[in-house]
């Protein structure tokens, strides 16, 4: 399975890349799995709500089922963090899974920025990140794309995977 990730600090412009560029593949013929990190604590189930009660009750895994989609919700229960490599063998082949996040992990990667967040690059210290994609003209030994030119950086992508 073919993987690439897009990273970059809080408030780069990476959510709005990566649904970019699911849109462009997914256009292109391609199927794409994402994942996406999450910092924080997250739910995405609701109290009250049937599948809330089991998980509440003390179930490891709980599986919500229609005809429309299935969801899996694994509780860790103070086990720790899953390692990535360990999240992407549970997920379905495609052609291409879109990583948000996990900047430290040794994937390849496109790093967004945007100067009103004022952060520095990572991609400076970092070999995994093979361009940036940027809101502004900045100086690095990797390509660079506007931020906004998903065409073009679907198409490096691509050419990184070997699609």
């Amino acid at each position: 399975m073919r993987i690439y990730g897009v990273t970059g600090w809080k408030n780069t412009g990476k959510t709005g890349l990566m649904e970019r560029l699911v849109t462009e593949f997914t256009a292109r013929g391609h199927s794409v799995s994402s994942v996406k990190h999450a910092h924080h604590a997250f739910d995405v189930d609701q109290p009250g709500r049937d599948s809330h009660r089991h998980r509440v009750a003390g179930a490891r895994e709980v599986m919500l089922a229609s005809g429309k989609r299935w969801a899996l919700m694994h509780e860790l229960h103070d086990e720790e963090e899953p390692p990535l490599a360990a999240l992407l063998a549970r997920l379905s082949p495609v052609d291409l899974v879109l990583i948000e996040g996990y900047k430290r992990e040794p994937h390849p990667k496109i790093e967004t920025h945007r100067k009103a967040a004022g952060t520095p690059l990572i991609a400076t210290d970092d070999r995994t990140i093979r361009a940036v994609a940027s809101d502004v003209a900045v100086s690095i030994d990797r390509p660079v794309f506007d931020l906004d030119d998903t065409a073009a950086i679907a198409e490096f992508i691509l050419q990184e995977v070997g699609l």
